[in-house]
């Protein structure tokens, strides 16, 4: 048991570390139109589909090594793992930063995939130190981690990109340098030797954890809303920038203050309206509460003419927070503890593969919209996609997933205390308090 001196410090440092690391994602997003469109001397369209060719290599780098990369943690220990992956996300930025040709950014691409992958190690270094008391308010903290980083991440890559295109990335180098120099010196380790296991291959399988969620009834029709939800969700990252550039004509300082604004009303929602709604509403109807925001959300971005419109769908919309911490919630109660890390796992291969599929397919739809033989010239269309999947979350939630029933979740209450040896009543209480940890980022270069 780690003693509770060493559990806080490890706490401060991997929120520390985490937030640094996607204030490096989220500083890159606002110039990637500019640098793409510097380095290859191609339009818009053209600069979308190469950037979508780069987020489609980290995305499966990322889906590859993610088991990997937690099955090394479990042998080798949480802070090797964390120390390798900050280390080669700054050797990733440096990369992008002097590159002189497009093929060059892939080697940089496969570093950050596979660093990325290691989003994993970070929830199981949360899990070590924390207790059944506050398990969900630490994990909690990496949501925070989230929407602050995304914050502060575009809108200061916003301003240096002022400076070039390439500013941004070497800003991004040097914060993820010294992410690395605070973890080396101060980061605990928080595997002790008589928990870790032999690494096996055969165990580090992206596909499998999905396999092994068939045999929990009712998990398939909510894996399916979380795959459509995700699908839809994804053109943000894929195509924010180069919409905004095409349509609106918004340079990189417009770009990032446009992120901030979307991941600042996130934060606030999940901090402050989202442990308010579920205890009145419940889990069920909450998560069509967000549901429903955010496919509205989608199509309010796909027909937003002028840029103060997006502003307007941002604080509208911004409810659509609401859907993934329930929709993941309801994924929980159907699983045993003795699962819950493999239920997370499997949906980590759903957004790892939705990862894969949506940054071609959403930089194609809009070359294809914007480009010189455009059947209907609109800029919105990959919005207007993202919004009919997520229509489809929607309507297969509403249609095929059950509200839980007073007895079930009691039922439940009892599987938990019989199979841990625990009364986790408290635990399953303070989850609906704070936020589950958000899914890994895509890299947004």
């Amino acid at each position: 048991m780690i003693d509770p001196q060493t559990a806080r410090r490890g706490l401060a440092l991997v929120f520390t570390t985490l937030l640094l690391d996607i204030i490096g994602f989220g500083i890159i997003m606002p110039v990637l139109p500019a640098y793409l469109r510097e380095l290859t001397g191609v339009g818009i369209g053209e600069a979308a589909i190469e950037g979508g060719w780069l987020f489609f290599a980290y995305a499966a780098m990322q889906f590859v090594f993610a088991p990997v990369i937690g099955g090394l943690s479990d042998r080798f220990g949480r802070r090797p793992i964390l120390l390798a992956s900050v280390f080669t996300f700054a050797i990733d930025n440096l990369i992008c930063a002097v590159a002189w040709s497009y093929p060059m950014l892939f080697i940089g691409r496969v570093l950050a995939g596979i660093s990325g992958a290691s989003y994993s190690t970070t929830s199981a270094f949360i899990a070590d130190i924390s207790t059944d008391e506050n398990r969900a308010k630490n994990f909690g903290l990496l949501g925070i981690a989230f929407g602050v980083g995304f914050v502060i991440g575009p809108v200061l890559g916003g301003l240096l990109g002022t400076f070039g295109p390439r500013v941004p990335f070497y800003f991004a180098a040097a914060l993820a340098f010294l992410n690395f120099l605070i973890a080396l010196f101060l980061l605990p380790e928080t595997l002790d030797n008589k928990h870790r296991r032999r690494f096996e291959w055969k165990r580090a399988n992206p596909v499998g954890t999905l396999i092994q969620m068939r045999n929990y009834q009712g998990i398939g029709w909510i894996g399916l809303v979380f795959f459509l939800m995700t699908l839809g969700h994804m053109m943000y990252p894929a195509v924010w920038s180069f919409v905004s550039n095409y349509r609106y004509g918004w340079n990189e300082q417009q770009i990032g203050f446009s992120l901030g604004a979307f991941g600042l009303c996130g934060a606030i929602v999940m901090a402050t309206v989202l442990p308010r709604v579920i205890p009145k509403l419940g889990e069920w109807k909450t998560a069509v509460l967000g549901l429903a925001f955010t496919a509205l959300s989608a199509f309010g971005y796909a027909f937003a003419s002028q840029g103060w419109m997006i502003y307007a769908v941002i604080v509208v919309g911004c409810l659509e927070a609401l859907a993934d911490p329930p929709l993941r919630s309801l994924a929980a109660a159907k699983v045993p503890p003795s699962a819950q890390g493999e239920l997370q796992g499997a949906m980590t291969s759903i957004f790892s593969i939705t990862s894969i599929i949506t940054p071609l397919l959403y930089t194609a739809i809009f070359s294809w919209f914007t480009g010189p033989g455009a059947p209907v010239v609109f800029g919105g269309a990959p919005y207007l996609l993202g919004a009919v999947f997520l229509t489809l979350a929607l309507i297969v939630f509403v249609t095929k997933v059950a509200k839980p029933t007073p007895k079930e979740v009691k039922r439940m209450h009892a599987q938990e205390a019989v199979t841990d040896g625990v009364d986790l009543r408290q635990e399953r209480k303070s989850m609906k308090a704070a936020p589950f940890p958000p899914s890994p980022p895509v890299n947004p270069f």
